[in-house]
């Protein structure tokens, strides 16, 4: 049994580390796309084999706060707290929608979301949303600009620039908890 038990750990560290893995979402940056605690699956290959796309609901770790040192034991610990669902990760990464692609120069005026001079459509954004002029942000090579959905209270590439490809963490794709919002992105 505890040969089991360990097998089915190490399984969910994998599994967690190299494929898919679940986030919980503690603020209001994505409403009403997705809900105060929801919880969402992302998968970490997408961007290994392919890159982001305008649309694209993604998990980075946050510009703010400096990579995390810790040893492998505790590394290892944090890694199968997570897998098993005891901890979750909240403040480490952040969780925005993708905007601007490399190349691009993202404008917001009047309301809207400009690229290159263009305004977008976003169908995903509450009919209430009011965003200030903001820009122009160019986005470099190997970078996108993120925005949250729920652009008044969203802390985004606005405020801290493009986000690189590297600290990209992958694509949410399900809301998996609370079962009533459970649903693909």
């Amino acid at each position: 049994m505890p040969g089991l038990l360990l097998t089915a750990l190490v399984i969910a560290v994998l599994i967690k580390t190299f494929l898919v893995q679940p986030f919980w979402i503690p603020s209001e940056s994505m409403l009403e796309t997705i809900q105060v605690n929801d919880r969402v699956m992302v998968n970490k290959l997408s961007y290994q084999f392919g890159e982001p796309q305008r649309g694209d609901i993604v998990v980075f770790r946050d510009p703010a706060n400096p990579e995390i040192d810790e040893s492998i034991p505790e590394a290892v610990v944090r890694s199968v707290l997570e897998a098993v669902g005891i901890r979750t990760r909240g403040s480490d990464d952040l969780i925005k929608r993708v905007i601007g692609l490399p190349g691009e120069t993202v404008t917001v005026e009047g309301n809207r979301v400009l690229i290159d001079g263009v305004a977008i459509a976003e169908p995903y954004l509450a009919d209430e949303v009011v965003m200030p002029d903001a820009g122009p942000f160019v986005v470099d090579d190997d970078e996108v600009f993120v925005m949250g959905d729920n652009r008044q209270f969203s802390f985004d590439s606005r405020r801290f620039g493009a986000i690189d490809y590297d600290d990209l963490v992958g694509r949410a794709f399900v809301i998996i908890w609370p079962f009533e919002n459970f649903g693909g992105l």
